[in-house]
């Protein structure tokens, strides 16, 4: 609505004053992203002239930044995302299923984003597929929408992976569905100590590859004994996966894909207010029940909250795997509905 606050306020605001102070700290993608976000829909990127046919009243519209970032550019994003989701749905129940990293793998990971995410994002599709897979549990190639998130509801660092995975597949042979059963899709614990394992063997490779890297407090790691003896350690607790409700039906599937798949760090709706150099905003605080509360920060520490989760140019962060991978999905999906009579896409 007109003079609700934006995240671009605080940057008008204040992101002079942080880049001069942090400069030095400031990588190209967090300096583009404040840009971009500042600019959006002002007349510094343009704009053009609409004009009412009936009354003849003349508006201005700036464009948009189109920044994956920005709150207000994910709008149209989504909703052409959703639709061609929609053609791709399947008669059958969708399960929620959320990988969230340690907190120790959380600070090697915001050093290293690009290698580190991707092996989050990889190691989770192969765990789902392969305990899937295995006929003790479900006997089936699987499909599924994952989507990374790297941030909580106060904005600290928080990598996590949301999966959106339809209740079955097709048999080994392609002849049967295979249904998981009634409101279970696969046990948490198994699904954790795969990923466990997998992420864990994948991080040392990396290692062993010279492709991580660590600064400040994490430099000690660079030491090949000091990094294997974090990794005992980490094999020796559990790692958090769980399995939300499964969703009503397709509509609710569609819904909550759009709410997630193209969300950034904070939503506009959350800020409460911007004054002497402070910016309050709403968040859910989970220990506490989900209790809904506000939240100030300092505008600088608001901004490098929200820089956290800038992602390095290029990567992707919603993927399909299985039957939903980009290079076969309509064959896949048509042999799908072949196997559950299911009337063909719209």
């Amino acid at each position: 609505m007109p003079g609700a606050i934006e995240v671009a306020d605080v940057f008008r605001r204040y992101g002079k004053t942080y880049r001069q102070e942090h400069g030095a700290h400031l990588g190209r993608v967090e300096r583009r992203v404040m840009g971009a976000i500042t600019a959006c829909r002002t007349a510094a990127l343009g704009g053009h002239v609409e004009q009412c046919t009936d009354c003849g009243k003349i508006r201005i519209s700036y464009n948009s930044c189109r920044n994956r970032h920005c709150p207000k550019c994910q709008n149209l994003a989504r909703a052409q995302w959703v639709e061609a989701r929609q053609a791709e749905l399947l008669p059958v129940p969708y399960f929620h299923v959320v990988f969230t990293l340690p907190a120790q793998i959380a600070e090697i990971a915001f050093q290293n984003k690009a290698v580190v995410y991707d092996i989050l994002m990889r190691t989770v599709a192969e765990t789902l597929r392969t305990i899937a897979a295995d006929p003790k549990h479900l006997g089936a190639e699987i499909g599924l929408i994952a989507v990374l998130h790297t941030w909580g509801q106060n904005l600290h660092h928080h990598p996590h992976v949301h999966c959106i995975v339809p209740g079955g597949g097709p048999s080994p042979d392609a002849t049967r569905w295979m249904a998981c059963r009634p409101g279970f899709f696969l046990p948490v614990r198994v699904l954790s100590r795969l990923f466990r394992h997998l992420f864990l063997k994948q991080l040392d490779a990396a290692f062993q590859a010279g492709r991580l890297r660590f600064f400040s407090a994490l430099t000690t790691l660079a030491d090949p004994r000091t990094f294997a003896r974090l990794l005992t350690k980490l094999r020796r607790i559990e790692w958090v996966v769980y399995a939300k409700r499964p969703f009503g039906g397709p509509e609710q599937v569609l819904a909550y894909l759009g709410r997630y798949t193209h969300r950034v760090a904070i939503a506009n709706s959350r800020l409460v207010n911007i004054e002497d150099g402070q910016v309050s905003f709403r968040w859910r605080d989970y220990r506490q029940d989900a209790t809904n509360k506000v939240m100030t920060l300092a505008a600088e520490e608001f901004i490098r909250r929200f820089l956290l989760h800038a992602l390095p140019d290029g990567f992707q962060r919603i993927r399909h795997y299985g039957f939903l991978a980009n290079g076969h999905r309509a064959n896949k999906l048509a042999l799908c509905r072949r196997l559950l009579a299911a009337p063909p896409a719209p």
